[in-house]
């Protein structure tokens, strides 16, 4: 049968036939296609069943191609599909003799025994067409791979974002009948009455916060945002220590910002609460390496994993996550910070756009892999520019690059310590000195709330309010701070910080 190039024909893209590709046919599945159109003209409302599964590049036939657009026009139009309404709209398209004519059409219905495996056949279908969609762009990547004048991490990136795209088709969620959900929300009631605090979702260790939230709860994006030099990271590393170290909750942290071995010294600062600037250099008076020994065993299997992977791109991400949440039982996962992350190989008009993007894929891979995730971003300058203790504390429209974060967030928490600017006590005239403030601005399943936490700052370490027993009250255990020869802390991390992996998870 001649095919003609019809308006829509020319929709598919080309594939990069490699060496090892001739005289294989690519995956399809014709009859299935042909089962599948005919169904689709003769049940009354068939298309609606597929509608979310095929599109017509999904159709390896060209005709086929068309035939189902001219279906999704009709659809589109609200007009009945059957036999002589596709008829006649390919007819006036002008495409009804590229596809064969009436007696093609005809006989694609005289195919059809049934329509019961009608969702069945179209997966097929779909399967089909992603997997040419995989052979076509492997072969487009290894083509370019051959060009030496194409800069390979560019390369990687382009495939990273092509890779996405396709994976994103792939995704498609069931709807469900109310009763297993009802289920699901009564045991989560049940878990909260169980626990005196009524916490339904996971600890942060800030009990005030816990207040508010209920715990972190499985699917929630939760974005944490201030300026510079108000301490995110150093609020992340102390929620993370008290979940994965007091609650024996497996976290996994990805830092943009900082590396694998900067991320350990400020969780053993934090731990040890001994001064950043005496870990980095090991000027640690005889008690304070006691201290030290004595401290960080709190860290030894902590089930805390670590990756400080540069630039990380959402398809990344996802790709890791799975893995950490399959592999290692993952519960919660902090990202350090949001506009450091990437959308690779995508396209976009703007930043705001990618970020967007971003934020949107954060919310989508919360709900696939169903644990709270939890981002750092940053304020953009408005803040600087108001006065007042009531002005200085940040709001929604200071999330820095896009209005996405705030939409696609269910909560959004700032921090905020007016000390930085010089506010040393509050309307009150109580002091603010050392302290910071947690402000909930948006909560979608929630109330939203103030609270107030302990910020040492020498130590990078939040606290709550009354929990302020230093760590030094260990020492009196110790008979003398007689000479002390350190040893080393231990093989693990020894041999971490001597022959750092970069970019693989480090679990403590």
């Amino acid at each position: 049968m001649a095919e003609g190039q019809g308006k829509n024909v020319g929709r598919k893209k080309p594939v990069v036939l490699q060496v090892s590709d001739i005289g294989r046919l690519q995956p399809q599945a014709r009859e299935i296609e042909e089962a599948v159109l005919g169904a689709l003209m003769l049940e009354k409302d068939a298309y609606y069943i597929v509608s979310e599964t095929l599109k017509p590049e999904s159709f390896y036939e060209k005709i086929h191609q068309l035939i189902f657009q001219a279906i999704v026009d009709l659809a589109v139009g609200q007009r009945p599909i059957d036999m002589l309404t596709v008829t006649e709209q390919l007819r006036k398209t002008g495409e009804l003799e590229i596809v064969g004519g009436p007696f093609y059409i005809s006989r694609l219905t005289e195919k059809v025994a049934s329509t019961a495996h009608l969702e069945y056949h179209a997966t097929i279908v779909a399967e089909k067409y992603l997997a040419r969609e995989l052979i076509r762009y492997t072969g487009v990547i290894q083509s370019k791979a051959f060009d030496e004048t194409i800069d390979v991490e560019e390369l990687i990136q382009e495939a990273e974002g092509e890779l996405f795209k396709i994976a994103q088709r792939n995704i498609k969620n069931e709807v469900l009948q109310i009763n297993p959900i009802i289920k699901e929300s009564l045991d989560l009631i049940h878990k909260a009455a169980a626990q005196k605090e009524g916490l339904s979702g996971l600890r942060s260790g800030f009990t005030g916060l816990d207040k508010i939230t209920s715990g972190w709860q499985n699917s929630d994006l939760i974005v944490i945002a201030a300026r510079p030099a108000m301490g995110k990271t150093a609020f992340v590393l102390s929620m993370a220590k008290n979940m994965a170290i007091n609650f024996k909750i497996p976290v996994a942290i990805f830092s943009l910002e900082m590396s694998n071995v900067q991320l350990v010294n400020r969780l053993i600062v934090n731990v040890t609460e001994i001064a950043g600037e005496k870990i980095k250099n090991g000027q640690l008076a005889p008690y304070e390496w006691k201290q030290l020994d004595y401290k960080i065993n709190e860290l030894f299997d902590a089930s805390i994993y670590v990756d400080d992977t540069p630039s990380l791109s959402v398809f990344e991400l996802r790709t890791k996550a799975r893995r950490l949440v399959r592999e290692h039982g993952i519960k919660c996962i902090f990202i350090d910070y949001l506009q450091l992350m990437n959308a690779s190989g995508m396209d976009f008009g703007s930043r705001e756009q990618e970020v967007s993007t971003i934020s949107r894929s954060l919310k989508g891979l919360a709900k696939e892999l169903n644990i709270p995730i939890i981002a750092l971003s940053q304020l953009n300058r408005s803040v600087e520019s108001r006065q007042g203790l009531e002005g200085k504390r940040p709001q929604l429209a200071d999330l820095r690059e896009s209005g996405a974060i705030e939409q696609d967030a269910d909560m959004v928490c700032f921090i905020h310590r007016p000390e930085y600017y010089k506010i040393f006590e509050d309307e009150k005239g109580n002091s603010l000195i050392g302290i910071a403030e947690i402000l909930v601005a948006k909560h979608r399943n929630g109330k939203t709330g103030d609270l107030r936490l302990r910020f040492k700052n020498e130590f990078a370490k939040f606290i709550n309010m009354d929990e302020d027993v230093p760590v030094r009250e260990f020492v009196s255990t110790i008979s003398s701070r007689d000479e002390y020869i350190p040893e080393p802390v231990s093989p693990a991390i020894d041999d971490f910080i001597s022959g750092n992996g970069s970019n693989q998870y480090v679990p403590f």
